[in-house]
This record gives structure tokens, sequence and C-alpha cells, in this order.
């Protein structure tokens, strides 16, 4: 298998033919087997004939989280017999959706998440140490293990959490690279700094980091990695994902950006309209997802508000780059006249090294206005403490949140979910 693909490295106008190709393709397969797809094409008087071009695209209506939610088995292309792996992802409307997984879409995460992790630099022989969770119905872990298998890679499976075993399992397996979310890295340097671990020595050079930004929109390292490189030198690599997406984007070793994989996905950056944005502006992740067998997706709105880049990588790929997530679009916050994302607030906080966790709570006034109360456990007793926090919301995103100070075992509990694979930093109460 070829984990350089020879169509990253294309033409800009052959990788563009190359994907209108597999959009006909995928548009005859959901006029065939997909319940959801015949309908809404009947519905909006569709002829998925006229559909010849990418821009094309724009033709047909896009899919969302609530009608994968409202419609979830008419979504399936195939039988449940054929369904060899079950995931869910979170629903809109409470429940989560279900989807599942052929042999064949088995074989494509393996595929993606091999050419994925070899762009960070993982290659046949490296020992891999992975830092999350491969059960409780999550695709992520189980990807990455079929894609380190499919490079040839051994593989650790450690789980998240416990630093004491993180640090046993590394000194015992020597591991090139951890998969983990980045924050996690902080508590393992702080237990390895308390406990005299020897870390700056360890067989770790790379950590490919999960589900938290590392880097500020123009690629520059942010606050939570600049932390960790402090501490630790090692190369840390972003990568972005989703269940309904099944493909990933992950940088190579320039780190400008998440490389799309053409052969397995279509991307579109759209306003609030539904239109394409122009170059260089923000807009929504929607995606068409190519080569899934069971639960094929078309023009699916993903509520991750992003910014694409199109010009040519050094590694040699000429394909788009998504830049970190911005924010998620029902996450957005108005605030006294000012427009916020979670992430933002994130950066701050990371900004702080007292603090040992935090959660961000967004809840609607008696007045139905948006207002921000910022949870967190420190180790620092100052009173003007939590003041310098708020003073430094105000001189970075011009606001003023509420502050609340709360002891750690009783934050930590739900901040630090078992049934989350990454910290819950963040929580909507509107």
């Amino acid at each position: 298998m070829q984990l350089f693909p020879l169509i990253e490295k294309s033409d800009i106008q052959d990788i563009k033919k190359f994907q209108e190709e597999k959009l006909k393709a995928l548009l005859k397969y959901l006029e065939t087997h997909s319940s959801f797809y015949q309908n809404l094409f009947k519905e909006k008087n569709i002829d998925i004939s006229s559909i010849q071009t990418l821009e094309d695209l724009s033709k047909l209506p896009v899919t969302t989280k609530t009608d994968l939610q409202l419609h979830n088995d008419d979504f399936f292309c195939v039988p449940m017999t054929q369904i060899v792996d079950f995931s869910t992802t979170s629903g809109t409307l409470g429940d989560p959706v279900t989807f599942g997984l052929s042999e064949k879409d088995m074989e494509r995460i393996a595929y993606n998440e091999a050419i994925s992790l070899s762009c960070a630099g993982i290659s046949k022989g490296d020992v891999v140490q992975m830092i999350t969770t491969i059960d409780k119905r999550f695709i992520a872990g189980l990807a990455y293990l079929l894609g380190l298998r499919k490079i040839g890679a051994g593989v650790v499976r450690m789980g998240p959490g416990i630093p004491e075993l993180q640090w046993d399992s590394i000194f015992r397996y020597k591991p090139k690279y951890l998969i983990t979310v980045p924050s996690f890295l902080l508590k393992m340097i702080d237990y390895a700094e308390k406990n005299n671990v020897d870390y700056k020595n360890s067989s770790v050079i790379g950590a490919v980091c999960i589900g938290e930004s590392i880097k500020n929109q123009d690629f520059t390292d942010n606050i939570l990695s600049q932390k960790i490189k402090e501490k630790w030198n090692i190369q840390l690599f972003s990568t972005y994902a989703s269940t309904e997406m099944s493909t990933a984007f992950t940088e190579c070793e320039f780190q400008n950006g998440g490389h799309q994989h053409p052969e397995l996905i279509i991307t579109e950056i759209l306003d609030d309209d539904g239109n394409p944005v122009k170059e260089g502006e923000t807009g929504e992740l929607t995606i068409t997802t190519l080569g899934v067998e069971a639960l094929p997706l078309l023009r699916f709105k993903t509520g991750d508000i992003v910014k694409a880049h199109y010009e040519s990588c050094k590694c040699g790929r000429n394909t788009m780059r998504l830049g970190p997530v911005i924010g998620r679009k029902q996450q957005m916050i108005k605030y006294k006249g000012t427009t916020l994302y979670p992430p933002a607030m994130n950066d701050i906080l990371n900004d702080f090294d007292g603090i040992l966790c935090y959660q961000i709570v967004i809840q609607s006034n008696e007045i139905g206005l948006d207002e921000i109360i910022i949870k967190l456990s420190t180790e620092i007793s100052d009173e003007n403490f939590e003041n310098e926090v708020r003073d430094h919301f105000r001189a970075k995103l011009r606001v003023s949140p509420k502050i609340e100070i709360v002891d750690f075992d009783i934050l930590s509990k739900t901040v630090f979910n078992p049934n989350s694979r990454k910290p819950i930093n963040f929580v909507d109460l509107r």
C-alpha cells in the first residue's frame, strides 16, 4: 500500500477531475441504496445526471446532524447483517446517532489512518503508544489501531489517564510516538517532575494530538502547545476527524494544516447562507464522503468553523489543507456585542500555570442573553487571582466573565468524565 498516494501530488485540475468522477459514482450509489437520499432527490426534483462538477454540488441541499437524528435508519445503504462495527456520535436532539461500518468501511478506515498518520512521520517498525480509548462505541481509537497496523507499526494500547502507568509503559516498550489529548501531556510532565521521572531522555520524539487545538490560525504554536514544548522538546502534530467524516486531516512534517485525502472526501467551506466562501475566508466545513459503503454522506454540515488553505505544501502534496478549528457553529457565543468561540477562551485559561482544571459554562440569563461562567480549580491562594483571570479576559477578548473557584475534587469529576474521550471543558446550558 502506498502511504503517500500519487493523487495527493497530482495537479490541482487532475485532483478535481478525479473527485468529480468519484462524486458521480457516489450519487448513483445513493440513488440506488439510500432511502434518505432517494426521498430527498425525489422531493427536491433532483436529476443526479445534472451534477457533473464540484461546482454543481451547490445544486444539492445540505445534510445536517438533525437529519441523521430523525432518519438514522434511512441513511444505511447496507443491511444490518453486513455491519461489523457499531459506533455512535452525539446528536443535536439528545440521543446519539448510530454509525455502522461494513468490512469494506473498516478497510477504508485503516487506509485513511495509515496515510494520515504517515503524514506525521510514523512508519513501519515504529512503536506508538495509544493514550486514547478504544471502547465505549468511540470510533477514533479503533481507527488509530487499524491504521497503525496497516503501516506496520507496533501498538501499545494504554488507554487514557494514569500518568504513572503511561511512564511505566514508555520506559518498558520505548514508543517513538504517542497519540493523545495534548492537555494530558501536561499532566504526564507534571507527574514526571514530581516523581523524578527522566522524561526528557525517554524514547518519545513526537505526539499526534487529538481532540484539542495546538495551533493558532497562522500555524504558530498556541499557548497549550507552547507550554508542552517549553518542558518537553517533542514534535506535536495536529489531526482532525469525526465519526461522520470517516476521514482524518493530519499535519505533515511542515505543520501547515491537516492534509485532505481527495480519494476519501470532498470538502466545501460554506457561509451562513450555504454559499461557498471566498478563498481565505472562514466558514462551516461541509463534507461529502467517498468510498463509504454503509453510511455515506452528501454535503454534510459538520458544524465546525474553519479556514481552508490551497497553496501547495513543501511536502509535495497539492491537496487542500485545513487550519485549526475556530469553533463549533452551535457553540458561538454573543456576549455584550462580542462574538466568541470556546477555543479562544481555552487559550486564555491555558496561559495560567496555577489552574488545575477548568470548565466554561454558557447559559442564558433572565433576559435571554448569553452569560459566561468560568469554573476553575487552582493551587494559587492569592485572593487577587480571580481578578487577574478576569483582567486577562478583558485584555484579550474584551469580555469580563463570571469566575467561580471550585474545589479540584469536585470539578475534576465533571471535567474528566470517564465516559468522554477528552476533557469536558465546555458546557452549553442555553
